[in-house]
């Protein structure tokens, strides 16, 4: 018998009666099969409409090269990414059009931008994911980053964090939040340089976003800061493993709450003494790519040498 021809099962079903599997007539127990919601011992049919999980589209003419129509949802529009555009195509079809329908149809265009936005708040919400994908891409960061970054600017117009505040400001900050949520070593002084923002405005809207979001924001090794100074100082490879072991015998900032780049910036000098590479930077390059002080170099450089 091919009990799954008559009955077959979307998903595992609880043994247990609950409140969700209840029939509301008889209180008997509900069965959802591929066609319909059934009660087993009433027969009511709480549901019939068939759902189809199939395909969402279907292609006759070619098997193997098959696409979708319409771009995907995304965080980074405050629309979704689910309206529509009036193309700009001068040497396609609308090249062919009379004079007239051209201007209405750039009657049309410029309605369509106004009426991409229904309030003050989607306004806002378009100028600061318009921001933050500006920023992503010229750190060259990857979509799945700059869509967490949009979520987190969207949460935090949800909170009311912008009220009083620059949009660029907190779209930048949204950015350096993300960075410290995911790990990854970029500094204050690398998100501020691509901001509309001062550094001062985008520090504090950071402290905001940490503050009333909690974010989970842990402190960042200063190993991870390591190849990224050595890419941009034009060091070898084997300083970066002589800074690792120096680290490796140091004590992290974990533990001393210590800046982890001016951390991993004073072991990049102790390695590079230590080395016999011939120092080919100044400390005021490495404070600069570092975004510390020369002062903060000198001191967290003289105690890594002490623990060594």
């Amino acid at each position: 018998m091919q009990r799954a021809d008559v009955y077959e099962r979307r998903y595992d079903e609880s043994t247990e009666q609950t409140e969700s599997n209840t029939c509301p007539e008889c209180d008997g127990r509900v069965t959802m099969t591929r066609a319909e919601t059934v009660c087993d011992d009433c027969g009511l049919v709480l549901a019939d409409g068939q759902v189809d999980t199939g395909a969402e589209w279907r292609n006759f003419e070619d098997t193997e090269n098959r696409a979708r129509t319409g771009a995907p949802r995304t965080p980074s529009r405050h629309d979704r990414g689910l309206s529509t555009e009036i193309g700009w195509d001068s040497n396609g079809a609308n090249s062919q059009l009379p004079p007239r329908k051209r201007r209405q149809l750039s009657r049309l265009r410029r309605e369509q931008a106004r009426a991409q936005h229904r309030n003050k708040r989607e306004r806002n919400e378009m100028h600061g994911l318009l921001e933050i994908r500006r920023m992503t891409g010229a750190l060259g960061f990857e979509n799945s980053f700059r869509d967490r970054a949009c979520r987190l600017f969207s949460t935090a117009q949800g909170a009311n964090l912008l009220r009083g505040r620059s949009i660029e400001a907190i779209a930048a900050a949204s950015v350096y939040a993300a960075c410290r949520c995911e790990g990854r070593p970029q500094t204050l002084g690398d998100v501020s340089r691509v901001a509309r923002a001062s550094r001062e405005k985008v520090k504090n809207g950071y402290g905001v976003l940490n503050r009333e979001l909690e974010l989970p924001a842990a402190p960042i090794p200063p190993e991870q800061y390591l190849p990224r100074f050595v890419s941009e100082l034009g060091l070898s490879p084997g300083v970066e493993r002589v800074a690792r072991s120096v680290l490796d015998r140091g004590e992290t900032p974990e533990t001393n709450g210590s800046h982890p780049a001016a951390v991993a910036g004073g072991a990049l000098l102790v390695a590079v003494q230590q080395s016999a590479d011939a120092m080919r930077f100044t400390q005021a390059e490495l404070a600069e790519v570092a975004d510390v002080s020369i002062v903060s170099l000198r001191r967290y450089r003289d105690e890594l040498e002490a623990m060594v």
